[in-house]
């Protein structure tokens, strides 16, 4: 083992749980407070060395989860302090029936007290480097319970006065016919897409004088820290860079998933592997951890058209297509929030594959192949599509999603005949 693995590794308290709990602010507490402990132990040796123990330690399943999640803060931290010139981070996310994860644990068993743990971790990623900066927009998708408005009150209350945060509402801004929400008639006709989109919007068209502006998107929920910002604002900083996209599917990633082996999720990576090209590397395409240059982002998205949940995969195409630099892979730790969920009941994968066959057919020129997936998902209802996931053949099945980039041996044809269609 490495001389600096061991000094972190032994940096982990006993007390430290086994299991994290999102809805622990103890637990949140604490893993902060082993990440400062690592970078202080890592000392003179930089960013680069907690990088390369985070390479080392986080493929390692004999080391507790909540450990390699603090190693990775301490390298976000660390690369962010290494940033020499002034960058600002805007960080935008959308709520949708998120009021019972907005209230701290003690009211409700799935509360994560998501407003106040948001702001504690941006303040304490950022204390170190004052000449970095922050701003967070909260947009409100139509939440019929009211998550925007619960958020304001909580902002009023716990925000800081020098913090620059604010609550966009996707219903005001189709009601004044704000271009960036054209093709909206309301709210229903957002699946989160339009609301990341608005906010994203609303931060490119701030004139930031910081040398680097970012715009980022997460979750509502806590299963990304964004006290790992550091890890993907480090590559834009560095140039060439036009978008860091957090990813669940690198060897060094961590990943807490509940629930069962998705053979839905497998159906839909194969899918949209046959028939979006370009990008070719890239399989976690729906993290919700994805950094921008702010400054090359702007007419990408008055161009968007995807207001659903397949919103990523347009932004992804459009920017690759764009040519404005590269689309920069970055592993990052995830815990699942999948209590209270906001997306487990919409089941968004069939229309999300429509979406990307209308992409195929707008952005990319006809391919034989491609044309046969474009025309069995056109041809797919629920009932057919549930049939091919129920009766995966074996060739995707018992291979993984990222296997799928070199792998396509199995024919839209073949997919077909399981379900009866010719």
């Amino acid at each position: 083992m490495d001389a600096l693995d061991r000094r972190l590794l032994e940096l982990a308290p006993d007390s430290l749980p086994s299991d994290p709990d999102l809805t622990d602010p103890e637990q949140q507490r604490a893993v902060r407070a082993l990440a400062e402990a690592m970078g202080a132990a890592a000392g003179g040796e930089g960013a680069s060395a907690l990088q390369e123990a985070d390479r080392r330690i986080g493929v390692r399943d004999d080391v507790p989860v909540l450990v390699r999640v603090a190693l990775k803060l301490a390298a976000s931290r660390a690369l962010l302090r290494e940033i020499a010139e002034p960058t600002h981070v805007s960080v935008v996310f959308a709520v949708y029936k998120e009021h019972l994860r907005i209230l701290p644990a003690a009211e409700h068993p799935a509360g994560e007290d998501l407003v106040r743990e948001k702001l504690k971790q941006l303040r304490w990623l950022f204390a170190p480097t004052p000449r970095h900066s922050w701003d967070l927009t909260v947009v409100d998708d139509g939440c019929p319970e009211g998550s925007g408005e619960k958020i304001q009150a909580i902002l009023d209350d716990f925000a800081e006065a020098e913090e620059e945060v604010r609550v966009l509402f996707l219903k005001d801004a189709i009601d004044n016919r704000e271009p960036i929400v054209e093709g909206l008639a309301s709210t229903d006709d957002s699946r989160k897409g339009g609301s990341i989109r608005l906010g994203l919007w609303h931060a490119t068209q701030v004139d930031r004088p910081a040398a680097l502006h970012v715009a980022m998107f997460t979750d509502a929920d806590l299963s990304t820290h964004l006290g790992q910002i550091g890890l993907l604002a480090s590559p834009l900083a560095a140039g060439g860079a036009l978008a860091a996209l957090g990813s669940r599917r690198e060897d060094s990633s961590v990943v807490v998933k509940s629930g069962m082996r998705n053979e839905r999720g497998k159906l839909f990576v194969y899918l949209w592997k046959r028939l979006l090209s370009p990008l070719e590397g890239i399989i976690d395409t729906q993290c919700g951890f994805k950094a921008f240059d702010a400054r090359k982002l702007g007419p990408i998205l008055a161009e968007m058209w995807d207001n659903g949940f397949s919103f990523d995969l347009e932004l992804l195409l459009r920017s690759r297509l764009a040519g404005e630099g590269a689309l920069t892979k970055v592993p990052i730790a995830w815990i699942d929030s999948e209590e209270a969920s906001t997306t487990t009941d919409l089941d968004p994968y069939l229309s999300m594959l429509r979406s990307i066959v209308g992409l195929y057919r707008e952005h990319l020129p006809a391919n034989e192949n491609a044309d046969g997936f474009a025309e069995l998902i056109d041809r797919l209802d629920p009932s057919t599509f549930y049939g091919i996931v129920d009766q995966l053949p074996s060739e995707l099945s018992e291979r993984e999603p990222r296997e799928f980039e070199e792998y396509g041996g199995v024919t839209a044809k073949q997919l077909g005949r399981v379900v009866g269609l010719a």
